[in-house]
Formats: structure tokens, C-alpha cells, sequence
């Protein structure tokens, strides 16, 4: 019996896996877009309704901005190469919010959250467009989805999200809800250490497509180091994140690929 249902499950696995663009890994998939989009879409309308929005400022339309720009360029990009199916149902937002966080997140579909409290350290637009290149990347390589999926096999629910909503409606919500962040707090998204850092690696090509100079990500990350080191906590954004020394080794290993994009496009 053992043996039969570990074959289902590597049956269940080759039959719904998806890409990563650009990574070319492999990840569990269940789960649909017109399944979880509506439910997070909800999700960040209610987050906008509690929190003190500031995208009207300059401040906030330097990150609508950017956002657009990044989201513009990822999608040419993936329309032009075979992936466009990845975005169907996504509603690029991109908002600002007060408060003293040191963090940024991105529902799936591309609902992205700047907190004030990182903008210090992003210095400047090409400091945004390293955050927002990771976040948009998490939406791109549809970690919240992959998480979801994963929850549900761990859990035997492997019929789909409607299905496993009839089969136990309470444990898949809760499933839905750990997978995009909800519970603690909104958007805290704990994706693994894999997750993170290809999230950086895409992120870094994203940036470099939309026109903006890879070679500013690892600043980004000594500053993020710094202010970690100074104030004695951990920042959100690098709390559930591979140590900044890893990331940044990592950048550099990658920036020549991720310079080859930004050279194209300039």
C-alpha cells in the first residue's frame, strides 16, 4: 500500500508540475489561478481598507512607478517567451503604506505592498526596483500557489482547491490562508530559503529588463545587513530570509547573466 501511494504522489507530481521562468525548476501545481486570485484579491482589498494608504504622495507614485515599469517589462518578457500563461488573471497593484516595518510583500496576482518603514533603506528608485524585482518575482514563479499545493498533498487533499473546499472546507482555508500570509500578519509571507533566493535571481533579471542597473542589489542588501546589525532586531523583510551574506554572494555570481538584460535593454 506504502508503495502505491508513493507512486500516486510522483504520478500526481509529474502530472501537475509547472516552470519557473528562467530558473527552470519544477514545482507542485494543484492549485489554479482562477482558483486563488479571487480569494487574494479579496484578501488585499481588506488590507488596503485597514491601513493608512500613501500612494498619492511622491513617495508612493515612485513605487507605483516602479512597479508598473517592472510589471510592464515581465510581461513582455514572458509573452515573448511562451510563458504569458503564467500572468492570466493577474491585476498588477501597487501600493504604499505607513508604517514603521521594515518590509515589503506581493500577493499572488501581483498585489504588491511597500511599508514606509523600508523606503530608507531602498535610498532611491533603483533601491525600489530591488524590492519590487523580488516581489514581483514571488508572484512570477507563483510561490503562494506552490505553497498552497504543497499544503494540500501534505494534507491528502490532492482534488484541486474547489474539491478540497467540499472535502474540508475549514483545514483548506487554513491551508489558502498560511499560503499567502494571513493569520499573523498580512503579506508575511515564510517562503523557503529556495524560494527566497530564486526570488532574488529572478528579481535581479526583472530589474535588469525593466532598465534598471542590476549592480544596485547588492548595496541594497549590505545597507538591509547594516541596518539589522544597528538597530539590534531583524527586519520582516530579512526575517524568514537567507542571511544577507548569502544573498549577496549570490547576486554577484549571477550579475553577469542579469547584465546581459539590462545591457540589452538600455
Amino acid at each position: 500500500m506504502k508503495k502505491i501511494i508513493t507512486l500516486l504522489f510522483i504520478g500526481l507530481f509529474a502530472y501537475s508540475c509547472a516552470t519557473v521562468p528562467l530558473s527552470g525548476r519544477k514545482q507542485l501545481s494543484i492549485v489554479s489561478n482562477s482558483e486563488v486570485l479571487p480569494l487574494a484579491f479579496d484578501q488585499y482589498g481588506q488590507v488596503l481598507k485597514e491601513s493608512k494608504v500613501l500612494t498619492n504622495t511622491k513617495e508612493g507614485q515612485e513605487v507605483v512607478k516602479v512597479g508598473n515599469r517592472i510589471a510592464e517589462a515581465v510581461d513582455t518578457y514572458l509573452k515573448d517567451n511562451g510563458y504569458s500563461s503564467i500572468t492570466d488573471g493577474f491585476k498588477w497593484d501597487f501600493n504604499l503604506l505607513e508604517s514603521d516595518q521594515v518590509n515589503a510583500w506581493c500577493m499572488p496576482g501581483g498585489k504588491v505592498a511597500f511599508y514606509t518603514g523600508i523606503l530608507p533603506i531602498c535610498e532611491d528608485e533603483a533601491g525600489i526596483a530591488v524590492v519590487m524585482g523580488h516581489e514581483v518575482a514571488h508572484a512570477i514563479a507563483s510561490h503562494a500557489r506552490e505553497r498552497m499545493s504543497q499544503g494540500m498533498v501534505a494534507n491528502g487533499l490532492i482534488g484541486g482547491l474547489q474539491v478540497a473546499m467540499g472535502e474540508d472546507p475549514s483545514l483548506t482555508q487554513t491551508i489558502f490562508l498560511q499560503a499567502v500570509g494571513i493569520g499573523g500578519q498580512v503579506g508575511m509571507l515564510k517562503f523557503g530559503r529556495d524560494q527566497e533566493l530564486e526570488a532574488d535571481q529572478l528579481g535581479l533579471i526583472f530589474m535588469s529588463i525593466a532598465g534598471y542597473d542590476p549592480r544596485e542589489a547588492p548595496g541594497f542588501w549590505e545597507r538591509m545587513n547594516a541596518q539589522s546589525e544597528g538597530s539590534g532586531g531583524t527586519p520582516e523583510f530579512l526575517s524568514t530570509h537567507p542571511g544577507p551574506e548569502r544573498r549577496i554572494d549570490q547576486l554577484n555570481k549571477q550579475m553577469d547573466e542579469a547584465l546581459k538584460y539590462y545591457n540589452k535593454e538600455k
